[in-house]
């Protein structure tokens, strides 16, 4: 590494006139801002954090009390805030996460946007999301999806409240300065309750594309239900016990949830999946250009995310920043439902992942 040459006072003052007029211009040189523009590997400004679920629910219920439903708020959903992003209701740069809570008997209206959206309920039923004014019915371990400008709404059709996470592309699209927003009805499109969805009848069967239907954009499965999920996992663990492929490590099997119509990603800028760890399971540390953020479904373990060591148990999230290590030891088995922004970053030609030899 060659040495800069010493400057004299009369170059420095030469520069410092260069450089104010570069402020009054507004503009930045290179070779002052190349460390942090261009740093040698990710240098995130989120942190990992961990949301404890026990800390969430009492306070979106307290809200539940105090909050109206209804145009305006439109919601009753609190964000999760990384210490590292002030200022921003943003789990991760690229990421939104945030509890809603509706109450007995509760509607919330519709409206449309361009951000793409989806649910994970970790605990309750009895809510139905109409999305296009087709009710989709939102119970324990289900994803349910809203991609981008479709109408959607929400009602509850019991007595008794229920929560869940919502997730979306919001701080990515508010970067891009792509967002537009539209109110719908202030009636809802329907209050019908079916099992399924006419989206399930159509495009839920495994294997078996409708041939006379319309291909969109987006996924036209707007439910992946809990019992195919668990199905899923729990047969690649018995074919790992039978000596057969199917996990991606020793204990550790994942599923990833797809657009029937593609076999892409089930959202066009978020990835979805389900991890389940075998009681015992340590993972690899693994380390992932882009960030993620995971919710444990079931089960309890310790998370490695970077420098910090979480004990983690049911409905607790946390995330994931860009290049930061993640590893589990999972203590009586865990599964944990995670999102990330791998779409985005395949598309664009900037996935890196590294993974530590874990023999």
């Amino acid at each position: 590494m060659t040495t800069a040459p010493e400057i004299t006072p009369q170059e420095q003052a030469r520069l410092d006139e260069l450089y104010a007029a570069f402020d009054a211009a507004h503009m930045m040189p290179l070779w002052t801002q190349i460390g942090g523009l261009m740093p040698t590997s990710p240098r995130p400004d989120s942190v990992p954090f961990l949301w404890r679920w026990s800390t969430l629910l009492p306070l979106a219920e307290k809200a539940g009390e105090l909050v109206p439903v209804g145009r305006g708020g439109e919601r009753r959903a609190i964000a999760l805030a990384n210490p590292g992003l002030p200022g921003t209701p943003y789990a991760t740069p690229t990421l939104w996460a945030a509890i809603q809570y509706l109450g007995p008997r509760e509607e919330a209206p519709a409206h449309r946007h361009t951000q793409t959206a989806f649910r994970f309920v970790v605990e309750g039923e009895g809510v139905w999301t109409n999305v296009e004014g087709d009710p989709v019915a939102m119970r324990r371990g289900d994803l349910l999806l809203t991609p981008g400008m479709h109408f959607h709404e929400h009602h509850n059709t019991t007595d008794h409240p229920m929560a869940w996470i919502d997730g979306l592309d919001i701080p990515l699209v508010r970067t891009i300065d792509a967002g537009f927003f539209e109110f719908g009805p202030d009636v809802l499109a329907t209050k019908e309750t079916p099992a399924a969805s006419r989206n399930e009848r159509l495009w839920g069967h495994p294997g078996l594309t409708p041939v006379g239907a319309p291909t969109p954009k987006a996924s036209p499965l707007m439910a992946y239900r809990w019992e195919h999920t668990d199905a899923a996992l729990t047969a690649q663990l018995e074919l790992e016990r039978e000596g057969h492929p199917g996990v991606v490590e020793p204990g550790h099997a994942v599923v990833r949830f797809t657009n029937p119509a593609t076999a892409g990603d089930c959202l066009s800028t978020m990835r979805c999946e389900m991890h389940r760890l075998r009681s015992g399971t340590s993972t690899a540390p693994t380390r992932t250009a882009g960030s993620s953020v995971w919710q444990v479904f079931e089960g309890s373990g310790v998370v490695t995310v970077g420098d910090e060591r979480y004990e983690v148990g049911r409905g607790d999230l946390f995330c994931v920043p860009s290049w930061a290590g993640l590893a589990f030891d999972a203590d009586t088995g865990l599964d944990a439902f995670c999102y990330s922004d791998a779409p985005v970053l395949e598309a664009l030609g900037l996935a890196r992942t590294a993974r530590e030899d874990h023999s």
